[in-house]
């Protein structure tokens, strides 16, 4: 299980008030549109299957648009996270049963809903039926596509993001004492070089204050430490594989080995105590607490720290993109895309509600309700932007999004990454042997699937 499909039954319990905009900070969603031509009438039903949280919420409200435009009933069945990946991938997959019509399902799934036949392939219908002139090509690559062919739409998108306390970073006296040590003014960074220069300047333990909370956990915190360090090692010219899929030599590069120290050793210094085991909840946990100047967390998680009741200094609280780094700006992706069920009876009708999902104007809805888009043209909206006051650095995120290995065997590569980075991070293996170790083990098992000659 990868990402959402795990730990977000966790989430959904402690802070059920995530995921894209407050509904209360926005206006309502408007009436449904006149009815279509292609589509008046055509009745049916279909069901979707998606996890327990807000946005399936959102989608169960949004579809009753749908619903009044064809008269084709929508059932949106909710399952609690800690059972979805099993519910979907044992009970459906394995049982070939076609209880849903269409899965939202995580981009790891991909790989095995495409090599499986578990998803319909798509690719020649979407052409025409979905606007990907409008859709940020990152989603089309890492929710839909999986070796050439589409087998999905977006859904609910997500990135990894920053926030920092405005009241540090903006306070007279700390401006001055930066830019004396560091000769430039104090700023959110742009780049990873002066994002470690301002976790520097503002870890004081003394105080205990602490100038970063970054993703760190191994093992038992699932994808941790792999989707929060990703984005440095590609940032600072590593990789995981180079185009051919070869993994010795690049995974473990002399660039990458030096990425994997920066973020493991250097980085971790400006930390709390305890970082190794930090994910999502911990990191949003040290910020409301007011125990860091700036936290790591995914965009889902953020509206709970534009709240007053959650986070005392949500005036005070404000977000950034990922930083830079020589080879680019790259971000981690989550989220989920929407695919068609193999087995279900109702594909036509499935086929409609993809494309009407990916209208502009129902993602426009969409992100009124609080779901976080990929359309290009909501994305650069001024409503959008202004709805919440991160989805303006959701909105440049989007587009930089990259992913982790999306095969069959993601799983057992995962576990490699997280086992040996984190292991980097707590000391039991240097940079260097965690990412050769890792070099061994995805080699073996790319080579076992049959993806790596």
């Amino acid at each position: 299980m990868r990402r959402r499909s795990f730990f977000f039954g966790a989430m959904a319990l402690s802070a059920i008030s995530l995921a894209g905009c407050n509904p209360a900070s926005v206006p309502a969603a408007g009436g449904p549109p006149p009815p279509s031509g292609g589509f008046a009438g055509s009745g049916g039903k279909i069901t979707i299957a998606w996890a327990q949280w807000k946005p399936s919420d959102y989608l169960d409200q949004l579809s009753k648009e749908f619903t009044k435009e064809t008269n084709i009933e929508v059932s949106v069945e909710q399952i609690p996270w800690p059972d979805y990946q099993a519910k979907i991938q044992t009970g459906v997959w394995t049982g070939k049963t076609d209880k849903f019509d269409i899965i939202v399902g995580d981009s790891q799934w991909l790989g095995r809903g495409a090599t499986e036949n578990h998803y319909v392939d798509i690719t020649d219908w979407a052409k025409t039926n979905v606007p990907w002139d409008k859709i940020a090509p990152s989603a089309k690559a890492f929710y839909c596509d999986y070796e050439g062919k589409t087998y999905g739409v977006p859904c609910e998108a997500d990135a990894i993001g920053f926030a920092y306390r405005k009241d540090l970073f903006e306070a007279p006296a700390e401006m001055a004492a930066f830019k004396a040590k560091y000769k430039r003014d104090l700023a959110v960074p742009k780049t990873w070089t002066e994002f470690k220069d301002v976790a520097e300047f503002f870890t004081r333990p003394e105080k205990k204050l602490y100038g970063a909370a970054l993703f760190y956990a191994g093992g038992g915190g699932y994808d941790g430490i792999t989707m929060g360090f990703m984005q440095t090692l590609w940032a600072l010219g590593g990789d995981l594989h180079d185009a051919s899929g070869k993994v010795d030599g690049v995974v473990n590069s002399q660039k990458s080995i030096e990425a994997l120290d920066f973020y493991a050793k250097t980085l971790k210094k400006f930390n709390p105590p305890g970082a190794e085991k930090f994910y999502y909840n911990e990191t949003l946990s040290e910020f409301k607490a007011g125990d860091v100047a700036m936290a790591m967390d995914w965009y889902t998680f953020f509206p709970g720290l534009t709240d007053k009741t959650e986070n005392p200094r949500a005036d005070q609280t404000g977000f950034f993109v990922v930083p830079a780094g020589p080879a680019g700006r790259f971000i981690s992706l989550g989220g989920q895309g929407m695919s068609i069920s193999s087995y279900s009876k109702n594909q036509e009708n499935a086929k409609k509600f993809l494309a009407w999902f990916s209208k502009e104007e129902t993602q426009a809805k969409w992100a009124k309700l609080g779901g976080l888009t990929t359309n290009t043209a909501v994305l650069a909206s001024d409503d959008f932007k202004k709805a919440t006051p991160f989805n303006s650095a959701f909105a440049e995120s989007a587009p930089l999004l990259k992913d982790f290995y999306n095969n069959p065997k993601y799983a057992d590569l995962l576990d490699a990454t997280q086992i040996h980075w984190n292991a980097a991070v707590t000391g039991s293996e240097t940079p260097k042997a965690a990412m050769d170790a890792i070099a061994v083990k995805h080699t073996q098992v790319l080579k076992d699937a049959g993806i790596l000659k």
